[in-house]
């Protein structure tokens, strides 16, 4: 079993520091908000005064935070991670952030001799509460190598994707793909409802055909019956896609639907919807074709 130094303790970062614990891992935590710090203890793990509390003597460190200004703040400011932790220390951000500060963290990690992982997750909050999260890793083999024991803990899947910032652009990869797959269920449901057929019939059908994915899966009842409670809010859904958008610039690739999807969920936002689930494009759709719930 590890010492484990886990900061940031969200919806996503509360459940799995949790499992860590239940594991037999000694987990040290780190949030700012106090209620967060309470459920860490009441699952097993210990509530640190600050950043360099969770972290000191820990043999791995877990950082899950909203965005890259975070990241730098906690991992590369003075007094931050990489000023507290030892040469040899592995330290994994599972945070969704661009790939040039997962690059940067690396090199800066490098030359302290500490070792770095990118590690971003998707499932939702419904994965980090059922440790089934996909975790897609950017960096070393052999630290991927030693890091898999703790990521199995939290995850179904867990797969080494590459080098330093290669688990960043999975990840972006996978938000555009889960986000234009919403926006297209949401047309389809548009559709159907239009047409004067029950889109309940219509997308169970889908589900069972070529069409079928595990969007439609899970969600396709709670769309039609428009409840979109956060699982995944689309205010950070917002913020990965302008992830997948600046990649692709700096890749130098065209990405014309991504740019669609982005300024749907944009939408989203600014309509006011930016604290429900991201399946609430839907709404976004229906205002677009001049429709609301309450016609349905």
């Amino acid at each position: 079993m590890s010492r484990i130094g886990f900061i940031g303790l969200g919806v996503m970062g509360t459940p799995m520091a949790a499992h860590l614990a239940a594991a037999g891992h000694e987990v040290s935590g780190f949030d700012l908000n106090a209620d967060a710090l309470a459920k860490l203890e009441a699952a097993g793990g210990r509530a640190a005064k600050d950043v360099a509390d969770a972290v000191s003597g820990a043999e791995v460190v877990i950082t899950m935070l909203p965005n890259h200004p975070q990241v730098e703040q906690v991992v590369l400011a003075p007094g931050g991670v990489l000023d507290t932790i030892a040469p040899g220390t592995l330290l994994a951000d599972m945070s969704t952030i661009r790939p040039e500060t997962s690059i940067e963290v690396a090199k800066a990690g490098a030359a302290k001799g500490i070792r770095v992982l990118d590690a971003p997750v998707s499932g939702g909050q419904a994965g980090a509460e059922q440790a089934a999260l996909s975790i897609m890793v950017g960096g070393d083999e052999a630290d991927f190598a030693a890091a898999k024991p703790v990521f199995d803990t939290l995850g179904k899947t867990v797969v080494h994707v590459g080098p330093h910032g290669a688990g960043q652009v999975v990840k972006a990869a996978n938000q555009l793909v889960v986000g234009g797959t919403y926006a297209l269920v949401a047309e389809a449901i548009v559709l159907l409802e239009a047409s004067g057929v029950d889109a309940g019939t219509g997308l169970d059908v889908l589900a069972g055909g070529l069409a079928g994915s595990r969007i439609l899966e899970l969600k396709r009842k709670s769309m039609v019956a428009r409840q979109f409670e956060p699982g995944f809010r689309i205010d950070l859904h917002h913020k990965d896609m302008g992830i997948a958008l600046a990649a692709a610039r700096q890749s130098d690739v065209a990405l014309p639907l991504t740019g669609l999807v982005a300024q749907l969920v944009a939408a989203g936002r600014a309509m006011g919807y930016g604290s429900l689930d991201h399946s609430a494009l839907l709404k976004v759709v229906e205002e677009l074709s001049g429709r609301s719930s309450e016609e349905v």
